[in-house]
């Protein structure tokens, strides 16, 4: 059974820091990301990062605020939110691909075939 179970959301004040992880369990994926969705708005790319060789892509409004990271070895994806602001408020998801996919797919929430069920993070200004 896979499983992709997120953790590390909260009440944190704007300028505060959160970290969110993802533990995956039953697959072997190629590409895992973040998304967040906030009431009322699509569901958002925020981060992904490729199991073979560690490379990182963001959305670029997020870059140098956000840092996602893996540990393989214990097949968890973690995101480092930093400087948060209240429009970060959201449910973040953990998504995962199983398939090949082209990096210029990584930002679609159709690339992905395995979700998270969401942790919400919550910024209060």
């Amino acid at each position: 059974q896979v499983q992709l179970v997120e953790s590390g959301g909260g009440l944190v004040q704007a300028g505060g820091s959160l970290r969110l992880s993802c533990l995956a369990s039953g697959r072997t994926f190629t590409v895992m990301a973040w998304f967040r969705q906030a009431p009322g708005k699509e569901r958002e790319f925020v981060a992904a990062i490729t199991w073979s060789n560690l490379r990182t892509y963001y959305t670029e409004s997020m870059k140098g605020r956000f840092t996602i990271s893996s540990d393989v070895a214990k097949n968890t994806v973690s995101l480092q939110m930093t400087g948060l602001k209240p429009e970060d408020s959201a449910v973040y998801y953990c998504a995962g691909s199983t398939d090949g996919v082209w990096s210029a797919n990584f930002y679609y929430t159709h690339t992905y075939n395995y979700w998270g069920q969401g942790t919400q993070v919550t910024v209060s200004s």
